[in-house]
């Protein structure tokens, strides 16, 4: 990234992106109070939103489910509804600002395919009862608000979650309302909460109830994976931890095979977990794919064969399509190769502002408070994003020199999160990748300190075997 680059992305706000994160806030308050009991402002606030929209194919449901809940009529479809207008407000937000990365940044992105007006996800009614339960479950939270949760409003989810989870097609839902449902668990009541997370819960409300649409869920099996054989060149690794989940996301680079321009592509593997597994041994429950996991410690590249890929840029993993490669450096990786890239569309259900994460390469700046300062500009640098399964500390990124990380949108602003670094501390060279201990921790007093602690998953697994053996 050059200073230039830099001077136009961090320019004023694309024209409505404030006002349409207003509208939504709105909206978020609405849902925090509960839609079953809305006061003069939230109703407003509905009505507002539906305004927003009017110009739209989304406009008549919203309007319609703005008045009906107004007046008192909370139902599944006009629940939807409102998921569809809010979601569509924070994509149009969403492409706002990507746009204007791509262009600061000069790369071509794929058009995504149109989706024609007669066929939109909210009026589509998947007759399986596991997705019925959820919505009822959504709606009991939506009418209620999320001041009214309790622990038995949140119990009433297990059922339907563990129902789901038990489909591997259905799994991406059955995380997501797991998740959100150990959050408000774990702040029950919530009432006596001082500050609601009103706008994460709010977008993990939204995203479950139209994964719950047939049309959501479908979609992207509709159009099918297309098979890729080529070399995978890693360029860092995100590694996302909950307490109930865990997911590495690589970004990497895709040579084809034939010659065609490389891809701008992503890898996903994930894992259930529990809350006393953190750390290092996280990466001990991906041990399914000790493929990726190898290339991401020894800094190697890829080789796959009939790959599965996604028109939305994300390989589907198997571990046996994929063979360690020579060593490939993520810096020069991305230097040579990530300016040429093609890079995908971004689905639907995925244009969020929050979801905005493009790798780039930083080079020749100066570490100052917070942020890496380039030819006058500040690009502040997220350091609570460091994930603590890795060798990167927040020392080690004010003091490097070359930073390969992901470009962000987070708190109204452009913020970059460090995948990797390289430079000189205590007069020592130093490089650090978010993925080094993948196979293992490599620093002594790591390797000691999970010695002495002990190994969390090996002792969870031998009591579940011993469970499963009564």
């Amino acid at each position: 990234m050059l200073g230039v680059q830099l001077a136009e992305l961090l320019g004023a706000a694309p024209d409505g992106a404030e006002e349409a994160l207003d509208l939504v806030a709105g909206f978020d308050d609405a849902l925090a109070h509960g839609l079953g009991r809305l006061g003069g402002d939230q109703a407003a606030a509905l009505t507002a939103l539906a305004g927003a929209l009017g110009a739209t194919p989304l406009g008549p449901p919203v309007r319609e489910a703005a008045e009906k809940i107004a007046a008192g009529s909370v139902t599944d479809e006009h629940l939807a509804a409102l998921a569809g207008g809010r979601t569509a407000l924070f994509g149009a937000v969403h492409d706002a600002l990507l746009g204007r990365l791509d262009a600061a940044l000069g790369r071509e992105r794929a058009v995504p395919p149109v989706v024609e007006a007669a066929e939109p996800a909210i009026e589509e009614e998947p007759a399986d009862p596991r997705f019925g339960a959820c919505r009822s479950w959504l709606q009991e939270l939506a009418i209620t608000g999320w001041r009214g949760v309790d622990h038995d409003l949140v119990s009433a989810a297990d059922q339907a979650v563990e129902a789901l989870l038990a489909d591997p097609g259905a799994r991406r839902l059955a995380v997501l309302l797991d998740g959100l449902a150990a959050e408000l668990r774990a702040s029950s009541p919530v009432a006596t909460m001082q500050r609601l997370p009103a706008r994460r819960w709010a977008d993990l409300w939204a995203r479950a109830l139209l994964l719950c649409r047939s049309g959501s869920v479908g979609r992207e099996k509709q159009n099918g994976p297309e098979p890729v054989s080529g070399r995978l060149l890693v360029l860092g690794v995100d590694l996302h931890e909950h307490a109930t989940a865990v997911q590495a996301q690589v970004h990497a680079i895709l040579e084809l095979a034939g010659g065609a321009p490389p891809r701008a592509v992503r890898v996903s593997v994930g894992a259930a977990k529990v809350d006393t597994i953190v750390g290092p041994a996280v990466w001990r429950l991906l041990h399914a794919h000790p493929t990726l996991l190898g290339a991401l410690a020894e800094h190697r590249g890829l080789d796959l064969t009939d790959m599965p890929l996604l028109a939305s840029g994300d390989l589907l993993w198997h571990d046996d399509r994929a063979a360690l490669a020579e060593p490939a450096d993520p810096f020069v990786t991305t230097r040579v190769l990530l300016p040429e890239a093609a890079f995908p569309a971004v689905p639907p259900l995925e244009r969020h502002p929050v979801r905005i994460a493009e790798p780039v390469l930083v080079e020749g700046y100066r570490a100052v408070d917070g942020g890496f300062e380039l030819d006058g500009h500040t690009l502040p640098v997220d350091l609570d994003r460091l994930p603590g399964g890795g060798p990167l500390t927040p020392a080690m990124v004010t003091a490097s020199e070359a930073c390969v990380g992901l470009v962000r949108w987070d708190g109204g602003r452009w913020t970059l999160q460090p995948l990797a670094v390289r430079g000189t501390l205590k007069r020592r060279p130093f490089e650090a990748h978010g993925g080094d201990w993948a196979m293992g921790p490599t620093d002594p007093k790591v390797v000691k300190a999970e010695a002495r602690a002990g190994d969390a998953v090996a002792v969870l697994r031998e009591r579940a075997g011993r469970l499963l053996r009564r």
